[in-house]
Formats: C-alpha cells, structure tokens, sequence
C-alpha cells in the first residue's frame, strides 16, 4: 500500500505531460494566489485606515478608468499567446522568437505614442469633474493621473512576459510575479502609513509602481535563464508575423475593449449616478465573491493554451475529457459561493468592520454574477484556445452597448440602486454563457459551421 505522500507524487506526475504540467501549476498557483489574497485582504483594511471611504473610492475609480485602456494593446497579448503555443508545441524556436521581438517592438511603440498623446491631453482634462469630487485638489489629481497613466504605459509593454508564461503552459510563474508585486505594495502601504498621511498621490504611485517593478525584475531573470533563447530583438520584428498576431488578436482586441466597459464601467456609473463612497461598499463584495472566480481562474488558466495543443494534434478526447472534469468542480465552486453568501455579514464585519455597510442584496447579486462568470470563463477558455472567437466578439460587443443604459435605467430609474448595475452586468453575462454553451457543444461535437466555427 502506497504511503500518502507517495500517493501525492503518483498524482502530480501521472498522465499525459499537458495534464502534469497542469496539475503541477494549479498546485503552485493555489499557494500563490494564496498568498496573494490574504495580501489583498490586509490591504483594503489598511488602505481605509490610511484615506476615508470616500477618497478610496476615487482611487478605486480611477483604477478602472486606467483598465480601460488596457485594449490598446490591440490585442497582441492574446494574439501573441496562441501564436506562440502554436510554435511551442510545434518546437519552432526560431519562429517562437520572432513573435516575441515582434510583439515587443510594436507594442513599445504603440505605448510610447499613446502616453505622448495623452500627455498633451491630460492638459485639457478637468479630473474633479471626471471624479465627482472637490475634495481633491486639481493639481494633485492630475499629478497623479500623469503619474499612474505612466506607469500604467509602461505595464502595458512588459507584461507581455506573462503571455508568453501562458503560451508555455507556466501560469504559475505570472502568479508568483503577481504576488510579488502585491506584497511590495502591502509593504509600500504600510510604510506610508508609519510616514504620511492621508495621501491619494502617494498610495495610488505605490499601487501603479509596485507591480512594474516586479514585471521589470522577473522579465529580466527569465530572458537570462528559462528563455534566454527567446530574447527578444528589435532586428528579429518581422511584419508579417505582425499581420498573423493582429489577425487573430484583432478579435481579441475588440472582446477586450467589450469586456473593458462590460467589467469596469459600474465604478463610473456608481460615482457620476450616487457618489464615490457607494463605489466602496460595491467593490468590497465583488473583492469577497471574487475570490471563487480567482481560485477557479487558477484552475481553468493552464487549459487555454494546453487545449491549443492538444486541438493542433486532434487530440479531442483530452480536451472533453478536461472540460468535464472541469464541469464538475464548477458545481462546487457554486456551493462555495452559497456558504460565502450565508456567512457574508459575518466575514465584512471581521474585514473591514462597520466602517461599510454590504446590503445583502447587493451580495446576493454578486454571488449570482461570480456563479455566472466562472463558468463563462471556463467555456471562454476553451473557445479562446482554439481561436473560434468571432461570435464571442459579437456577444462581448452586445453587452458592452447594452450594460451601461442598461445599469442606469435599472439603477437609477427603476430604484435597484447600486445592486442594479451588477444586476445589468448579468443580463449580459446570461447572453454571452447561452451562446457560448452552443458554441462548445457544436465544436466538441464536429457540428460547428457557419459563425460558430470562426
């Protein structure tokens, strides 16, 4: 009889080598990402002690208006990653380092242009307005939207390390750069408030510096071990790899400006419909039944481009086979989100205290969004490793038009208050899950034609 730990040994290195290399990362990204979230967790308490509600929560607003420009990437991140996995499974170390030099070399320039022109910008931009606030003076908000937006630029370029982490099947080595980052930012904060006071410049240039810094480090450490190989080149840019990302991360591009104002619109919706405090309470419970979708994410991460290998090899028995497993534990990330939302008044006590106040509705919505989106993103992930994305463009960019009048006619009009902007973000979730269902059943059933198999 086998002894426990031999048992666990026998498991992570049983079975095909996608699934081992799978499981190996799900295990080290589980202990990542938990440290990640206790970090988390530590940080919004000490965040609150450092700014009031108020001025936090137009921190928690501007962050999302920064996501927003996260599609300028155009979605090479995504193009990049299929491309490559592409050339990995193919073992074309030639062809894999051109796509990296190429994506690197256009979105460096890409970056550069898009903080010059909003740096002349800026200048023209009114941020108490934006904000809804005057608690702030001009002068500091604009330094600090300069600032953010700087760092932001940068991000946009180096963190293309983690595409190619993914394309390599090593989502573990993004989470470990992840949490680097945020425990330098708990360590920022921390210092901040032995230090100063009451400062929204200094804690929104820690919160935009800390995770660069650790994106600059782990790149340099990996293009001088594990993909030394693969250095990028600014010699090596070839347009016409350019042209093959771009076709494919075009689409990407398009669900990622879609999902952009789907997911983080509802801060400005919030702040412009009732006022920037009521941001924090809406947060706080998407922080807390977020934690599933980022446990599941962990789960669900190594599939995308290890069902992009299996699917060039015809492997298709893998691929159902996964997504059933994967089915299976979705169902009990649901009876999790039930517990979380029955003992939800007792956690925020504990969190944050009475300094906010969750309505339970509000969690209730929450509960139900996060039920939702974990098992699009499962759906999603197999879609996107195969790169049928067409009709998920065309689902992303029909929620996107209908969420924000959606939020306010159900918001402000029919009295929901701020549970009826998540209450919109799942009407358009409920769209994007039926389609998407389809989609999969026809493609793992060789009966995709039409706009379901582009």
């Amino acid at each position: 009889m086998k002894r426990p730990y031999q048992l666990v040994i026998s498991y992570f290195t049983k079975g095909q080598p996608r699934t081992v290399k799978a499981k190996k990362n799900i295990f080290y990204s589980f202990i990542l990402k938990g440290i990640d979230i206790f970090t988390g967790i530590l940080i919004v308490p000490l965040a609150l002690s450092y700014l009031d509600a108020t001025r936090y929560g137009i921190w928690l607003t501007l962050s999302s208006i920064i996501m927003w420009f996260g599609f300028f990437d155009v979605g090479l991140g995504h193009g990049l990653r299929n491309k490559l996995a592409e050339a990995f499974s193919e073992k074309n170390d030639e062809m894999a380092t051109k796509y990296i030099s190429t994506a690197y070399s256009s979105l460096g320039l890409i970056s550069l242009v898009l903080f010059l022109l909003f740096f002349i910008v800026n200048n023209f931009l009114n941020w108490q307005v934006i904000l809804n606030t005057t608690e702030i003076p001009v002068n500091e908000l604009n330094s600090l939207v300069l600032i953010t937006f700087g760092f932001f630029f940068i991000r946009l370029v180096i963190q293309l390390i983690n595409n190619i982490l993914f394309a390599d099947q090593r989502p573990a080595y993004k989470d470990l750069i992840t949490t680097s980052g945020k425990l330098l930012n708990l360590v920022v904060l921390y210092i901040l408030i032995k230090t100063t006071k009451d400062s929204l410049l200094y804690l929104g240039v820690s919160y935009s510096a800390a995770p660069v810094i650790m994106l600059f480090v782990f790149t340099l450490i990996l293009f001088k071990k594990q993909y030394r190989k693969y250095k990028p080149s600014f010699r090596l840019f070839d347009f016409r790899l350019l042209k093959d990302v771009v076709n494919l991360g075009g689409k990407f591009f398009i669900i990622q400006i879609s999902s952009v104002v789907l997911y983080t619109t509802d801060n400005m919706i919030i702040t412009q419909l009732f006022s920037p405090a009521e941001v924090t309470p809406y947060q706080i419970a998407h922080r807390y039944f977020g934690l599933v979708l980022m446990g599941f994410l962990i789960i669900v991460t190594p599939f995308w481009s290890a069902i992009t290998e299996a699917y060039i090899k015809k492997d298709i028995q893998w691929i159902t086979r996964s997504i059933k497993k994967l089915l299976q534990l979705w169902l009990l990330a649901v009876v999790l989100i039930v517990i979380m939302l029955l003992l939800s008044k007792y956690v925020y006590y504990l969190w944050v205290g009475d300094k906010v106040i969750i309505p339970f509705i509000l969690s209730a919505a929450w509960a139900l969004f996060i039920a939702l989106q974990s098992l699009n993103t499962l759906l999603t992930h197999f879609i996107n490793g195969i790169g049928k994305i067409k009709l998920q463009m065309i689902l992303a960019l029909t929620g996107a038009v209908l969420n924000i009048p959606l939020s306010i006619f159900l918001a402000k009009y029919m009295g929901f208050g701020i549970t009826g902007v998540i209450a919109a973000t799942i009407i358009a979730q409920i769209l994007s899950l039926s389609f998407c269902y389809v989609q999969y059943r026809k493609i793992i059933n060789f009966r995709d034609y039409g706009i379901w198999a582009k």
